[in-house]
């Protein structure tokens, strides 16, 4: 509750309706001065967005270790007692991507920019050396080939697959689609070493694993309300087990994220290694697990037909995200620079 003083003028500002106590009886708005400093509106802002401590960590404790008991505790009307759903979300979704991009990345450090500018003049000089000798050239592609033979694609440069494109028979020509998707992965190639490539790819899926689960919600409500009976649950429920089933996987994701950034603190060891090797698969397995338990006591069907349902649901999910996370990867990979 704020502690702001409540003011003289028992005339409620929003309303005009008189007040005898903190807040109005008309329309609910605090009866205190509009007039604030800077900490006070942090502060407030705060204790609106987590109803500050109780409900704030309620909210975590029951997310984190008791699947489904936030959905059922708020399906059955106890809801000031907790965060509401689309608000924990959208807070822990904002806290994920604030702390992702604030948190210095390995790949942005001093020592990596300078070690990747070295590497793109010695390539640049390399590449000179290839025009002036043949050898050096012959050299210089193998080189090439076997530094990104993981992501070899049959072509050695753009430069080949645009002489290919404007030279070769009409029958070996790709088609527009083909040669846009292959030019682009040629200069990525070109521009990023095989390590640079995978660093890349890791920290853009690390940024971007947010949107994709908000945008992997609604089908997975979709098909949970597929397999449940239509009468006793609407896609609302689903909808807010959804709600709360994503929000413990993103706040699961922050934790192992912050874990694996205070261990990145640490001197290397074999101890270190083993303990965060510990955190991930503890947090990994709860993760994988979590959705078994969660279904069975919200829905409360038997051990037999849950296990049957949430398997089949968490194979068909796992496809689907699998799909979209394999789309957004090629994105990834052609847009690298």
């Amino acid at each position: 509750m704020s502690k702001s003083k409540i003011r003289n003028d028992k005339t409620c500002l929003n309303c005009r309706y008189v007040v005898e106590n903190r807040f109005c009886p008309n329309c609910g708005q605090e009866n205190t001065d509009t007039r604030k400093t800077f900490h006070h509106l942090f502060i407030h802002f705060f204790e609106d967005l987590t109803h500050y401590e109780n409900a704030f960590w309620r909210t975590i404790k029951n997310l984190l270790f008791k699947p489904a008991a936030l959905t059922k505790e708020y399906l059955s009307g106890k809801r000031l007692s907790y965060l509401a759903p689309v608000r924990l979300y959208i807070f822990i979704s904002f806290i994920t991507f604030l702390l992702i991009t604030i948190l210095p990345s390995e790949n942005n450090s001093p020592d990596k920019i300078i070690e990747k500018e070295s590497t793109i003049t010695s390539k640049n000089r390399s590449f000179q050396n290839t025009i002036s000798k043949n050898d050096s050239d012959k050299k210089g592609q193998t080189d090439a080939k076997a530094e990104n033979q993981l992501f070899n694609f049959g072509y050695e440069s753009a430069e080949q697959l645009d002489s290919i494109q404007k030279n070769a028979p009409q029958s070996e020509k790709l088609s527009d689609f083909s040669y846009w998707m292959n030019k682009k992965i040629q200069i990525v190639k070109e521009n990023n070493t095989q390590s640079e490539i995978i660093e890349k790819f890791a920290s853009s899926f690390t940024h971007n694993l947010p949107k994709v689960l908000f945008v992997f919600m609604p089908l997975f409500a979709f098909f949970l309300w597929l397999f449940h009976n239509k009468k006793r649950w609407y896609y609302f429920d689903h909808g807010i087990f959804t709600l709360h089933y994503f929000s413990f996987l993103l706040l699961l994701f922050l934790v192992l994220f912050l874990i694996n950034k205070g261990f990145s603190l640490f001197a290397a060891s074999s101890f270190i290694s083993f303990i965060q090797i510990i955190c991930n698969f503890t947090g990994i397995g709860w993760m994988l697990y979590y959705f078994f338990p969660a279904h069975h006591r919200f829905y409360q069907e038997t051990r037999l037909i849950s296990f049957l349902k949430s398997s089949l649901l968490f194979l068909i999910n796992c496809i689907l995200i699998l799909i979209i996370l394999s789309l957004f990867a090629i994105y990834t990979f052609i847009n690298l620079h």
